[in-house]
């Protein structure tokens, strides 16, 4: 076999090895990484054999590379043979990934930035690396460890066992006093605020009926807002790491700070901002009601898992309508986030002026979020090829709200 080994230039996405599936022609030019170089390595059209396979498998290479342009093609040849990524040893049988999605719920993602190397830490460290976590950092109480230099990020999601989550909670508490330059410490506080609410929010989702639980969310939103209002740039700060699979907390926290900055963008007061910002922080609540084989789930989901999947919404609206006191303008966050302008959302199938402002707002929020958030089976958009594709679908989404949004992320990268 001839591989064409051509330095290149350019935008790239990350696919797992796995996604690719011996005996299919490739839909895009491949791309391996060789002495921090990308290189050509089969190129479009050609048969992905398994002496392919076997090459990169004997380089130590889990990761290719697609051009940015091409992964609508690359998520097409996936939806093509996601049969064959189901069952192909390398993606993990049924059974294994279930196991994946059980261990998945035992850990919590953080973002690597705020462990700093010379600090010490009393919680493990683990990256996820395909199906399975493997330990970076071993510590508890009675063994503290020193962090390194060089820490792991890029590779998988860098998690914490659930467990541990107090012990990581007092960890960040103390960053911002310990940091020493004054002109770090807001992009410090900033980052600590996001860590703390993805923490609230996972402390809410496993005790849902807490009305103690909530009144911390609904400071934290709050303190995202007085955190957008004084500096609009702390969106950038404040939109959880992209990560290399889907969770609802890390997600939740995106879609409740893209609406607080459309909304702050708009001119929304200070009252509405807080209402928008609770129901969309809780849009996906209901999800704690659905089966983690169904949110884990690779590929897409068949019509029967996505009728069930399609709940979620209304027994979000259950569990908040529970709670005294939560606003019903809050609620229209939560209630019309899968809602479409044609008509073609869910659950209500509204449509034009049906879809109030709270539902408008948090409907772009989500979906940019997921099409920006990487998942096993699913690429994730460049935010600029996100705006893009969301800029061509105002028959969904409301215009005059999507030529904001798309100002005030014009600069995310």
């Amino acid at each position: 076999m001839v591989t064409k080994v051509t330095e290149i230039e350019g935008p790239y996405a990350t696919i797992p090895l796995r996604q690719l599936i011996v005996g299919t022609r490739l839909p895009c030019d491949i791309f391996i990484k060789e002495n921090r170089l990308l290189k050509v390595f089969l190129n479009r059209g050609m048969l992905y054999a398994i002496i392919s396979k076997e090459l990169l498998t004997e380089k130590g290479i889990s990761n290719v590379y697609i051009h940015t342009r091409d992964i609508p093609d690359f998520e097409f040849y996936i939806s093509r043979h996601r049969s064959s990524l189901q069952t192909d040893d390398d993606a993990g049988s049924t059974a294994e990934f279930k196991k994946y999605s059980y261990n998945k719920e035992r850990f919590h993602q953080i973002d690597p930035a705020l462990i700093k190397p010379g600090g010490k830490i009393n919680f493990g460290l683990f990256l996820r690396d395909g199906l399975n976590f493997h330990p970076v950092v071993e510590a508890t109480d009675d063994m503290p460890a020193e962090v390194g230099e060089g820490m792991p990020g890029d590779s998988g999601d860098m998690v914490i066992k659930r467990s541990d989550l107090h012990r990581y909670h007092e960890y960040i508490s103390a960053l911002p006093e310990l940091e020493s330059s004054e002109s770090n410490k807001p992009g410090i506080k900033t980052l600590v605020l996001k860590e703390m609410t993805k923490i609230a929010l996972h402390d809410f989702f496993d005790d849902p009926k807490s009305g103690k639980k909530i009144k911390k969310i609904h400071a934290l939103v709050n303190e995202i807002i007085g955190s957008i209002s004084g500096n609009r740039d702390a969106i950038c700060t404040l939109l959880s790491l992209k990560g290399h699979d889907y969770y609802t907390y890390a997600h939740s926290v995106n879609v409740a700070v893209l609406s607080i900055g459309l909304g702050t963008a708009i001119g929304m007061k200070t009252g509405d901002l807080e209402k928008l910002g609770l129901g969309a922080i809780l849009h996906d609540i209901g999800k704690i009601a659905i089966s983690h084989e169904i949110l884990n789930r690779q590929g897409r989901l068949n019509d029967m898992e996505f009728n069930i999947f399609k709940n979620h919404v209304s027994e979000g609206e259950k569990l908040m309508r529970s709670h005294e006191g939560f606003p019903d303008e809050s609620l229209v966050a939560l209630l019309q986030h899968h809602e479409k302008l044609s008509g073609k959302g869910y659950p209500g199938g509204l449509s034009g002026s049906r879809i109030e402002l709270f539902g408008r707002i948090s409907a772009i929020a989500d979906y940019y979020d997921v099409l920006t958030t990487e998942r096993l089976y699913k690429i994730a958009y460049k935010p600029f090829q996100a705006l893009q594709k969301m800029s061509g679908e105002t028959a969904h989404y409301d215009p005059e709200l999507l030529k904001t949004f798309i100002k005030i992320l014009g600069n995310i990268k």
